[in-house]
């Protein structure tokens, strides 16, 4: 049985329910055992969300599991299998999804995304003793498409994925006239990035523009939808799990990685703030060592970011500005 977490451990007092309780919830990326996506599923269904959809695209063994133990707690649980950047592909389960739910989603979160096995982004690859120059060329050629090739996977399945989510959804809500809500899950990699990622830090950065987009697009009707962003920063699943025990790749952020159900509380935490509070905002976790000092305890508190854009007149602009006639 691909399910190996403890769910116990994804039951949360009542203050942290508000978020999910009575809602139909909607989670992309949530197949896999040991996911972010699995830990978001759990903490919905085990702490009163109406009914949740388990998306995924290959991880179907995992996400079964995951629907037949939700099934198993007497919560209203359903597979969603689809690729989020093949556009028919996503459509075709428009109508699935409203008939197990008895409606459109009222909460949508956008989880889906790779990540980067890595590579040294804007380096030249170093050279290999004895090389002809034509091995190199040969070499150096194939790194390149490979490593863009990687980098696109990253960045389609995480801003092509979740401006469709967005589109699909929103869409839904404003013509049966119904409130949604949608989280962005993001990375403190968007605005703090690391080396050898750039796919997954641009793809990152990119959603946390989704809500203001959307705000802006929706006019009068953006009292319907309202969606915010979340960076979290490394959480142990399966894509970073091997890293858990190498502080020279998270310690800059945390003292030790944070568990699913870690990142799952911290999560019912803001979504249980008034939808009005965090309408367009981004939301960053903070993990520190605990005022106690004990070792692998940490206090986990939220920031929200702003940025601060900045429009000056470059001074040779201003000396010397181009003048038209119509």
């Amino acid at each position: 049985m691909a399910f190996t977490v403890d769910p116990s451990k994804f039951r949360f007092p009542a203050a942290f329910a508000a978020g999910v309780r009575g809602k139909r919830v909607l989670i992309s990326g949530a197949g896999k055992d040991g996911s972010m996506g699995q830990g978001f599923a759990l903490a919905a269904g085990l702490n009163g969300a109406a009914c949740v959809g388990v998306h995924f695209h290959s991880s179907y063994n995992d996400g079964l599991d995951l629907v037949d133990y939700l099934r198993s707690q007497g919560i209203e649980a359903f597979p969603v299998q689809a690729d989020v950047t093949n556009m028919g592909d996503l459509w075709a389960t428009r109508t699935y999804i409203m008939e197990k739910m008895g409606g459109a989603p009222n909460l949508v979160i956008c989880n889906s995304g790779l990540t980067e096995k890595g590579y040294s982004f804007g380096r030249a690859l170093r050279e290999v003793e004895g090389e002809s120059r034509a091995m190199r060329r040969a070499r150096v050629r194939q790194a390149f498409i490979s490593n863009l090739i990687e980098s696109r996977d990253v960045l389609d399945t995480k801003i092509d994925g979740f401006l469709a989510m967005t589109h699909l959804w929103s869409g839904e809500a404003v013509y049966a006239n119904e409130p949604l809500q949608i989280v962005y899950i993001s990375s403190r990699q968007s605005i703090d990035p690391g080396v050898s990622v750039p796919g997954y830090a641009i793809a990152n950065w990119a959603v946390l523009q989704l809500p203001k987009v959307l705000e802006v697009n929706l006019g009068k009707l953006s009292n319907l939808v309202t969606a915010f962003s979340v960076m979290y920063p490394f959480v142990r699943t399966g894509m970073t799990g091997e890293y858990a025990e190498n502080p020279k790749v998270f310690g800059r952020w945390q003292p030790r990685m944070l568990e699913t159900h870690e990142a799952a509380h911290s999560f019912l935490q803001v979504l249980a703030r008034p939808a009005e509070e965090l309408r367009n905002g981004m939301f960053e976790v903070m993990v520190d060592p605990a005022a106690s000092g004990a070792e692998g305890e940490v206090t986990v508190t939220w920031k929200e970011v702003k940025f601060d854009v900045q429009e000056t007149p470059a001074p040779w602009s201003a000396a010397s500005p181009l003048h038209f006639k119509a």
